[in-house]
């Protein structure tokens, strides 16, 4: 046992912190109260669908009775595997990419793996100490938003000859497995739409931190789209690299796109989360959208479809993603892999009510 004192205990008494597991109960425990041998036990834990639905649930009516917890630790060891996958994101509290990860866990969780999640608010450096202090924890797997990273980075996940998939955009040299689309493709798709429907004058606003490259991606991609669509125009473009991913900046680049091209009639926003920010400000200022500003987002967000007017966007297969790339994960582990390790899932542009 170690010791140390905790100044918060009003005793003053120093605060002693037990082993972990020190009078835990043991397989034997469970065995003796089920009455099957400790081998039963674990066979019922390890292989379930070799053992009887009799002999299962007197073995899990035992471990229920008992508390009894299994020491993974010990199995991993023996087995070489640590039954987690490492999920590297550039934001946990973006929703977009909850949905990912959900899609990843209805696949996983039910196979017996469980997801380690980091996040990198769009640093490279900082993602690369992420995945090297995740490779320390053996994770059987990587899963990762992205496929810009450091070279280190990069060595790091190849020398550690566990299945990588990238996702969330594309690119002809993947660490090993991609599932995505591409950013710049539905730009491009977008100034087409928006030049279908009319639009003269279309501005694009984004927040571009350091790091974020898919939305550098979906700039790239309307600069593409306006020299194809509006030949001979200047490009219009409203970028901010310094503002929270909030609906507040949404406001923040509508108020620059207006100051900056008081005469666009369409601004294309690099999130539903800015665009929604947006119309909502839009709403407040008296301005009418679309008849005199229309408005486009990208990610169909499930708030997308509920504002009034509703938004036009770009729908990506956010959940999707996630559980493809956990199929490909589960078959490169089985060593019984069919699907291809590049995947373009791709995108729709969903016309609604506000462009």
């Amino acid at each position: 046992m170690t010791e140390r004192t905790d100044s918060s205990n009003p005793t003053g008494q120093p605060y002693v912190r037990k082993r972990f597991g020190t009078n835990a109960v043991t397989m034997a425990d469970v065995a003796k109260v089920a009455g099957v041998s400790a081998q039963t036990v674990s066979r019922v834990l390890r292989e379930p669908e070799s053992c009887t639905p009799q002999t299962r649930e007197r073995v899990n009516a035992a471990i229920r009775a008992t508390k009894y917890v299994q020491n993974l630790a010990a199995s991993h060891l023996a087995s070489n595997r640590s039954m987690t996958v490492a999920v590297v994101l550039p934001l946990i509290a973006a929703s977009i990419f909850a949905e990912t990860v959900q899609g990843l866990s209805e696949v996983l969780l039910p196979e017996g793996y469980q997801i380690i999640i980091g996040h990198t608010d769009y640093d490279p450096l900082r993602e690369e100490a992420l995945v090297r202090s995740l490779l320390g924890r053996r994770p059987d797997a990587f899963f990762l938003v992205g496929t810009r990273h450091t070279d280190t980075t990069r060595e790091l996940l190849a020398q550690a000859h566990v299945p990588v998939v990238e996702s969330w955009s594309w690119t002809d040299n993947p660490i090993d497995q991609l599932v995505g689309f591409s950013n710049h493709d539905a730009l491009v798709e977008t100034v087409a739409y928006a030049r279908s429907k009319g639009y003269e004058r279309p501005t694009f606003a984004a927040l571009l931190q350091i790091g974020d490259h898919r939305a550098q991606e979906r700039l790239e991609g309307y600069l593409e789209g306006v020299a194809r669509y509006y030949p001979g125009q200047t490009a219009r473009t409203v970028v901010a690299q310094d503002l929270p991913y909030r609906l507040s900046t949404g406001t923040e680049l509508l108020n620059a796109a207006r100051a900056k091209y008081p005469d666009s009639d369409l601004l294309v926003f690099s999130s539903d989360l800015f665009a929604t920010g947006a119309l909502l400000t839009c709403q407040r200022m008296g301005i009418k959208v679309p008849s005199q500003l229309g408005i486009i987002g990208f990610g169909d967000y499930e708030m997308a479809g509920e504002m009034v007017p509703s938004l036009t966007t770009v729908a990506v297969p956010t959940t999707q993603i996630g559980m493809v790339s956990a199929r490909l994960i589960l078959e490169r582990l089985r060593g019984t892999q069919d699907t291809p390790g590049k995947l373009n899932l791709g995108f729709e542009l969903i016309a609604r009510e506000s462009a």
